[in-house]
């Protein structure tokens, strides 16, 4: 395990943040040791449908609702800030930037990494921070080097005695196992178009905000 100390991104569409989100970020924090972790709403996801997005200006009030008052927690505007669409390895350029050679750890879940080839200079992620995999059972318990985006695998050599995979700039890869809560936002936009309950799938600050601003019903326009 590293040094204690250091922050931890995790980035997403958060529409809308949900329990499962949060669990996510505070495991990590705990278990990474980490001073805090960013939760970062993508502006624009580059691998998201556009349409089924609210407006990025209520995913970031909803983030801030959910985790206000919650230490280590913080919901960043760096994203929502910066043009164009939201590209992970531009963002961790920024806090690697801002936090210098303190540690940085970049949270992803098991799904979005296996699509990390895909992605803008993925292979750049990986000499920038260390990233952890997280994942909810039934998911897989370890890493193959086979997991690993082929382009990149040959930068990484397996460490036994911590079960992950060290890549040549130094940073680490692992897989981080957390509580399963089988919430996802997709289900909860469907809720809520039917008008039905999301009550203990959102902080209730988040249940009162949609139904405030009148998000995710057809029909309605958002405030």
């Amino acid at each position: 395990m590293s040094a204690a100390g250091g922050i931890g991104v995790l980035g997403g569409s958060f529409n809308p943040v949900h329990l499962g989100h949060l669990r996510a970020a505070e495991e990590v924090r705990e278990s990474q040791r980490l001073d805090e972790v960013r939760l970062v709403p993508a502006a624009v996801p580059p691998h998201k449908d556009p349409t089924a997005l609210a407006p990025a200006h209520h995913r970031l009030r909803m983030l801030e609702l959910a985790i206000a008052g919650s230490a280590g927690l913080r919901a960043s505007r760096l994203e929502i800030d910066r043009p164009g669409p939201s590209y992970s390895i531009d963002t961790l350029r920024a806090f690697r930037a801002e936090v210098g050679s303190a540690r940085l750890v970049f949270a992803v879940g098991w799904d979005a990494f296996r699509e990390l080839g895909t992605w803008k200079h993925y292979a750049d992620i990986f000499a920038t921070c260390d990233v952890v995999v997280v994942t909810r059972p039934p998911g897989p318990t370890s890493l193959a080097l086979d997991d690993i985006p082929v382009a990149a695998r040959k930068a990484f050599c397996y460490d036994p005695s911590s079960e992950s995979f060290r890549h040549a700039s130094g940073y680490v890869l692992s897989l981080q196992r957390i509580t399963a809560l089988d919430i996802s936002a997709a289900a909860i936009r469907a809720r809520v178009a039917a008008r039905r309950s999301i009550r203990f799938l959102v902080p209730p600050a988040v249940e009162a905000y949609i139904d405030a601003q009148r998000l995710y019903r057809p029909g309605d326009v958002p405030r």
